[in-house]
């Protein structure tokens, strides 16, 4: 299908920012909700190229320290065991299986400890299959870890891993499209506001477009779109975070968990004999929205250390593939914004998901194509992500964030 570059009609009912995998859930879940009226989606590059979507880990996880995002992430895990039904039996739609080896948090201060077991408590009641693991218990079942230091883990026994979440993404475009939705590839270098309401936005072909409603689905740029609307200081900003695939000259005799180490990089099974790893640099300021330096020195002096430390067998490995991309990541308390701005009640965020969105997309594209459509969250209550808490300075925070 050829890339449309202008809209068909010079006014809609809403306009989606971003057509990545937040854009897309918000489109097709419309779709799904009946919403009765003219849907646009403008990204910048349909492509994605750069996009956080396609630099994702895509993975999922119950381990939360909020039952909301326990809630979320329960949702999140139903929609993609049964993504066929969700979209209506469509016999094109893959199966898309979780590969469930849980994530192990592992914590080396009594402090850690201590929020592992509260966040255990909370996804326990939530239900949740966590469970705390002794150092003894974890090397029972996992002896290729070296546990020295270590005092406690948290593992997930369901609904956490690896998925193909591109999948569900490409799928809600292409359904979306089906169902009426308009896809244009072009770049907003404006909106305009009347008052209290967006009207419109102004393309760089110098089209002005018209709305009812419009939706900021534009990941790390999240900010400079508010800012266009007049609305200053969103929370928001990208943040680089790195990814390396490698094979083991020793492989593992069995999966590997999702590993967060107390050193703060993460590794998994992969899949194929190969495992993907993971950090953030230790410069954790906002890189510019086109920057994605790949710092060998992270790989050599920290990444790939902590590794081989905690899993001895990791020391003579061949990196295969490596990247770096940017997630949004929201500084104000770690968790999405969601729902209509205080004062510009027709300009929706759906923002600020730092490092979680993928997995949370199913549920939180659906509340806010509730939300539009009915005026209310009818399946969970999302309103603790109100844009409101952010003027108030009332954080609601997120503390199980990699």
């Amino acid at each position: 299908m050829a890339t449309a570059t202008t809209p068909a009609h010079g006014t809609y009912d809403v306009i989606i920012l971003g057509g990545a995998q937040m854009g897309a859930s918000v489109a097709w879940w419309l779709t799904h909700e009946g919403f009765d009226g003219r849907v646009l989606v403008l990204d910048r590059d349909l492509t994605f190229e750069k996009a956080t979507t396609t630099h994702t880990n895509s993975c999922i996880r119950q381990q939360f320290s909020t039952e909301i995002n326990v809630r979320i992430s329960q949702f999140g895990a139903e929609f993609v065991r049964n993504m066929r039904d969700w979209m209506g039996g469509d016999a094109r739609v893959p199966d898309l299986p979780i590969h469930d080896y849980g994530y192990m948090y592992l914590t080396s201060t009594e402090t850690g400890a201590a929020t592992l077991r509260s966040s255990y408590e909370i996804q326990r009641a939530a239900g949740a299959g966590t469970r705390l693991m002794s150092p003894e218990e974890i090397a029972a079942e996992y002896p290729f870890y070296d546990l020295d230091g270590i005092l406690l883990g948290s593992h997930g026994t369901r609904d956490e891993g690896y998925f193909d979440g591109l999948a569900m993404g490409d799928w809600w475009r292409r359904q979306s499209r089906e169902r009426g939705v308009e896809w244009v590839e072009a770049e907003v270098t404006a909106i305009g506001r009347d008052g209290d309401r967006v009207t419109g936005v102004t393309l760089s072909t110098g089209e002005t477009i018209g709305c009812g409603m419009l939706v900021n689905a534009t990941g790390p740029r999240a900010a400079v779109t508010a800012v266009m609307a007049g609305i200053p200081d969103l929370p928001v900003e990208p943040r680089l975070r790195y990814t390396w695939i490698f094979k083991a000259e020793k492989p593992l005799d069995r999966r590997l968990p999702l590993t967060i180490d107390p050193s703060g990089v993460h590794v998994r099974e992969n899949g194929g004999g190969t495992y993907l790893a993971g950090c953030k640099p230790h410069d954790d300021t906002p890189p510019a929205f086109d920057h994605f330096p790949m710092e060998d020195a992270i790989w050599q002096d920290h990444a790939w250390p902590q590794i081989a430390t905690r899993i001895p067998q990791f020391e003579a490995i061949r990196v295969t593939a490596e990247w770096a991309g940017h997630y949004e990541y929201n500084h104000f308390d770690q968790n999405a914004i969601l729902g209509p701005h205080t004062e510009v009640g027709n300009f929706l965020f759906i923002n600020g998901f730092s490092g979680h969105g993928l997995q949370q997309s199913p549920a939180m594209g659906r509340g806010l194509a509730e939300w539009i459509t009915h005026g209310a969250y009818r399946s969970l209550d999302l309103t603790p992500f109100a844009y409101d808490r952010i003027p108030a300075n009332r954080p609601y925070v997120e503390k199980a964030v990699i």
